[in-house]
């Protein structure tokens, strides 16, 4: 059998409508996406015109951690049990919200994390960790 090739037809596919197709969707949504944002990529910038003075730094209360797990709170020495409370009247003579913790490499783990949740039962949000 033998098949003859009409010079009249095309044996390629033709793919530059394909082509056309695609790159008009893709600019259709470029355009979507650059018109609907989604809802984490808001930003708020603050108004030029609502000018407040910095507030004075004020000293971090500072709170140390050993290596065996002893707590100083300001350099006065405390234990697990008082810490919550020593914290709460410290942050109050200090008058100031934020603390300076400076726990040892060695230091256990448990300790450092108390100190941590004695500053949140505080009200304190502002606590910076030393480091050497």
């Amino acid at each position: 059998m033998k098949f003859e090739v009409d010079a009249g037809t095309m044996s390629e596919i033709n793919v530059t409508p394909f082509t056309d197709v695609l790159l008009v969707l893709l600019i259709v949504f470029m355009m979507l996406a650059a018109l609907v944002a989604p809802p984490g990529f808001q930003r708020h910038f603050p108004c030029a015109c609502s000018h407040r003075p910095a507030a004075p730094a004020q000293q971090p209360l500072e709170v140390t951690v050993d290596a065996r797990g002893n707590i100083r709170l300001g350099g006065r020495a405390t234990d697990a049990d008082r810490l919550y409370g020593d914290l709460r009247h410290g942050l109050a003579a200090a008058k100031t919200r934020s603390i300076a913790l400076d726990a040892a490499i060695k230091a256990p783990y448990g300790a450092v994390l108390r100190v941590l949740d004695a500053a949140k039962a505080a009200g304190n949000a502002d606590v910076t960790l030393v480091t050497q």
